[in-house]
């Protein structure tokens, strides 16, 4: 189905908090609030990006809304979540066409939705898990090859109940889970590969990051080997020489609280890997720096901006600016649980984060001020949108859908 809505420009002139700035165009694709989880890419091969946003992608360059499902209404987020806290855009059944991968409210399945190639009506929708644990899943080149998997954790299954318009609704046990990675199979309409990360947690004996309401979540090399770990706030998880279907080894590590987003980047310039996230629903944008340990390392919180801005539910590090360092960007996921968490009634921030190194090797930020109305969901893309060599940001929020276009000078 397709709807004609308006589309709203603005031009954001340089407003550094600290130091010279890129510039923005902010275009408000729609104000109103669909998901809190973003994507791009060419749906229709037309040679433009489009925006995926779970039940609807939105058409370039006059941002056309078509349903890709039945959506819903979601009203305004003060008590209320979308259907699409994650959403990411990917070929899955190798037919040459863009197809979108979504994840509900925290433990609901995983599902993908198979475009239709230029044909009317709603995507055909595919169970990828039944389950999709963490409030961080990432959908990331785990193993260097080219092709990305999901990461997350997963609760057992306990029952198939059939469901409405032919679905079928698959009951989880609530209580920690596994971590694992996925990957579609022979047939990817069929329940997608599982490969543990850890092995099932037991009474008495949870797995840390599993439960469907964990925070916290992300991939990196930790310990130098070049492959990438996967992290949570309570260790990391030693990708193996060799992957196979056995767990992989544990490190327990104490990381820091309720977070979002969790990226591996040397701060300090001695060739460790320290760990960089933000609060998902309070304030605070930290690190932990790692430190040599008897058995283990050890890894110290030092804080980088504890009072900016609240409900970091996201965090992308990237080389924004393409001077070689990597960069992050994150905001404020607005009334993340409506009107209770610190600030939330706060402006609706985005910010990046412009990595600054000295002469020591030592990395510092200086923050930037994108937009202060519109904000980050738990999710979010960034891209060159235009194909003009800038990275740009893709954004949808309570507050709406947006695009923000970096600019020349």
């Amino acid at each position: 189905m397709r709807f004609s809505i308006f589309s709203v420009v603005v031009l954001i002139a340089s407003s550094p908090l600290m130091a010279a700035d890129l510039k923005w165009k902010k275009i408000v694709v729609e104000p109103v609030f669909r998901s809190e989880g973003a994507s791009a890419a060419d749906v229709n091969k037309d040679g433009q990006m489009d925006i995926l946003v779970g039940d609807y992608w939105y058409e370039a360059p006059s941002w056309t809304k078509h349903e890709i499902r039945k959506p819903g209404n979601y009203g305004d987020g003060l008590k209320s979540y979308s259907e699409c806290m994650v959403c990411f855009a990917d070929d899955i059944n190798g037919d040459g066409w863009v197809d979108q991968i979504t994840i509900g409210f925290p433990g609901k399945p995983c599902y993908w939705y198979e475009n239709p190639k230029g044909k009317p009506g709603h995507w055909k929708e595919h169970i990828a898990w039944y389950s999709g644990c963490n409030e961080t899943p990432l959908y990331v080149d785990l193993f260097g090859t080219g092709k990305r998997v999901l990461v997350m954790g997963f609760q057992p299954l306990k029952k198939l109940i059939p469901g409405p318009d032919g679905r079928v609704a698959m009951q989880t046990t609530e209580n920690e889970g596994q971590m694992a990675w996925f990957r579609p199979g022979k047939d990817p309409t069929a329940l997608w590969e599982m490969q543990p990360i850890s092995p099932p947690s037991e009474p008495g004996k949870p797995v840390p990051g599993t439960f469907r309401f964990s925070h916290g979540l992300g991939v990196g090399d930790v310990n130098g080997d070049g492959k990438l770990d996967v992290i949570c706030t309570g260790g990391w998880w030693q990708q193996p020489e060799k992957v196979s279907d056995q767990p992989w080894t544990f490190h327990p590590a104490p990381l820091g609280e309720a977070c979002a987003d969790m990226h591996t980047y040397d701060l300090d310039g001695d060739n460790k890997a320290d760990i960089i996230s933000s609060s998902a629903h309070k304030f605070g944008i930290w690190s932990f720096r790692q430190k040599p340990g008897k058995e283990h390392p050890n890894f110290v919180k030092v804080d980088l901006f504890p009072k900016l801005v609240s409900e970091t539910h996201a965090l992308v590090c990237v080389d924004l600016n393409g001077d070689g360092l990597k960069d992050f960007v994150t905001g404020k996921r607005w009334w993340s649980h409506g009107r209770s968490e610190p600030g939330s009634d706060g402006p609706a921030m985005l910010y990046w984060f412009e990595a600054k190194k000295a002469s020591d090797g030592t990395i510092t930020f200086v923050p930037h001020e994108i937009d202060n109305d519109s904000g980050i969901g738990t999710q979010f893309h960034v891209v060159d949108f235009n194909g003009d060599g800038k990275l740009d940001i893709v954004t949808s929020s309570k507050k709406g859908t947006y695009l923000h276009l970096q600019v020349k000078e």
